[in-house]
């Protein structure tokens, strides 16, 4: 889909690509805190773990280009030696800010090191290698990819260039946030590919988008690491 009054047919650099997850530490208070109600504050640590685990294996499956985990807290936080990251994941800090400055400032640094970049969060199950390996492609020919989730949000952002516009004075958490991104798009005249909805997993009635596997987990407290 291309928003009203952007070019088409724009010839682009190619760029290597860098898909960027933004991660927060699965740990119980800290990580997926609107599950609580409904998995326990351990429950929800132990699924904000395996959607990390899953997201991570899916980026690195996708064979795109260089993998990052951005993370908070900090790498050097001890709560990472936890979880079994493989060396080739490379690894940045979030730093401090709201949502839309901690991805502003990862799009911008890789974006000025040449690189196309694809944001992804840790919610979206559906995500898969494919739709990664879709994004990559796109960011060939567009300026930007969209996969948006039913909740009005999105489960990635690929750009091939940055502007601030993009980030800043969007209502994070709220059903109008790729609206949003798609308008910023469009005043820009960015070309974008956007796609169907996915779903996140955010809220107690999303969990029925779980794989039947992970909901089994959830009611035997028994996530296994693939």
């Amino acid at each position: 889909m291309r928003c009203p009054g952007q070019p088409t047919g724009a010839v682009l650099q190619m760029k290597p690509v860098r898909i960027v997850i933004i991660a927060k530490a699965p740990q119980p208070g800290l990580a997926k805190t609107r599950l609580i109600p409904a998995l326990g504050a351990q429950g929800a640590a132990d699924l904000a773990r395996h959607m990390l685990i899953h997201t991570l294996d899916k980026a690195l499956a996708a064979n795109i280009g260089t993998v990052e985990l951005c993370v908070t807290p900090a790498p050097s936080d001890p709560v990472w030696q936890t979880l079994s990251i493989p060396d080739a994941v490379h690894w940045s800090d979030q730093c401090d800010g709201d949502l839309g400055e901690r991805m502003a400032r990862a799009a911008q640094r890789v974006t000025n090191g040449g690189e196309s970049v694809v944001l992804i969060g840790t919610d979206c199950p559906e995500l898969s290698v494919d739709h990664l390996r879709q994004a990559g492609n796109e960011l060939q020919r567009a300026d930007a990819s969209l996969f948006p989730t039913a909740d009005g949000g999105y489960a990635l952002l690929g750009l091939n260039r940055f502007d601030p516009s993009m980030f800043t004075d969007i209502a994070w958490s709220t059903d109008t946030v790729a609206f949003q991104t798609l308008c910023r798009l469009g005043r820009l005249g960015w070309t974008v590919e956007s796609h169907a909805k996915l779903h996140d997993i955010d809220e107690p009635a999303d969990l029925k988008w779980l794989p039947n596997t992970w909901l089994d987990a959830i009611s035997t407290n028994s996530f296994i690491e693939q």
